[in-house]
């Protein structure tokens, strides 16, 4: 079984909490991972040591505000923070001569796809599950999100899903409710933050391959939202699968239809 290394690198005034599965003979491709809202990289413990297993080197980290890693809970003061340690996080991942991949889940979807669209070091390749490119918000909420965020960007509001949201197995939810790293609230700020990308994402396309995963019982981020994605990309969706297509029973074979669209588009 390959397990991660973890790591804690000093950022600037903050520590980062970094998880590497090695390869122990040269791997094929690199991959950096990125997370959601309200958890951490080591609840993709499982999937990091099968991208491993496949060939591929893997790297994650907490995002700032998440986890290990510094900065105050579930808060950001710019969007730009995610992005700065995408590129910081991809560069360290990089190594000469390999195709390097990009992944994010959910809120890390939507980071992913706005760094693709607007940074580098560019990825090679991009892989989004269930992007966070939309949300379900009246419409009251998104025109007061930018006034909340700029006048009292440090109010803290519950996210609202439910455990059996995440998954099927009834276990995931559980684990994840109890886990002390997750928290499970997020700022005015980072809404408004949020909201602002996704408004800036919607219709764009980035320049390198891309291939979306998202499951069709998705009710935290309705599998509707990757559609227009999936008229430029390569798109699966799974029927029965829910917002954490990983974490279902059927997540080892998501990690292996990504395993081999990349084997396919590098050769």
């Amino acid at each position: 079984m390959t397990l991660s290394n973890v790591q804690s690198v000093t950022v600037g005034t903050h520590t980062r909490l970094v998880r590497i599965w090695e390869r122990p003979e040269r791997p094929w491709a690199t991959l950096l991972l990125v997370h959601g809202i309200a958890e951490h990289s080591g609840r993709y413990e499982l999937v990091g040591r099968q991208l491993s297993e496949a060939g591929i080197k893997v790297r994650s980290f907490d995002l700032p505000g998440f986890g290990g890693t510094g900065g105050r809970r579930g808060h950001v003061d710019s969007f730009d923070e995610y992005l700065d340690a995408v590129g910081e996080e991809l560069a360290s991942s990089a190594e000469q001569g390999l195709p390097s991949v990009l992944l994010g889940h959910s809120l890390g979807g939507l980071i992913a796809l706005k760094y693709a669209l607007s940074r580098s070091p560019a990825p090679d390749y991009l892989v989004l599950s269930a992007p966070a490119v939309d949300a379900n918000i009246p419409g009251w909420q998104r025109a007061l999100a930018p006034l909340l965020g700029r006048f009292a960007p440090k109010i803290m509001f519950p996210n609202v899903w439910k455990g059996e949201q995440l998954s099927r197995d009834p276990k995931v939810g559980e684990a994840y409710f109890a886990d002390p790293l997750v928290y499970t609230k997020a700022s005015t700020r980072l809404g408004a933050e949020s909201f602002e990308v996704m408004k800036d994402v919607a219709g764009k396309v980035p320049s390198m391959p891309t291939h979306v995963v998202h499951g069709g019982a998705d009710e935290i981020v309705p599998p509707h939202f990757s559609a227009p994605l999936g008229e430029h990309a390569s798109r699966k969706l799974y029927p029965l699968l829910r917002h954490e297509v990983f974490n279902e029973p059927e997540g080892a074979e998501v990690v292996a239809d990504i395993v081999a669209w990349l084997r396919q588009e590098i050769g």
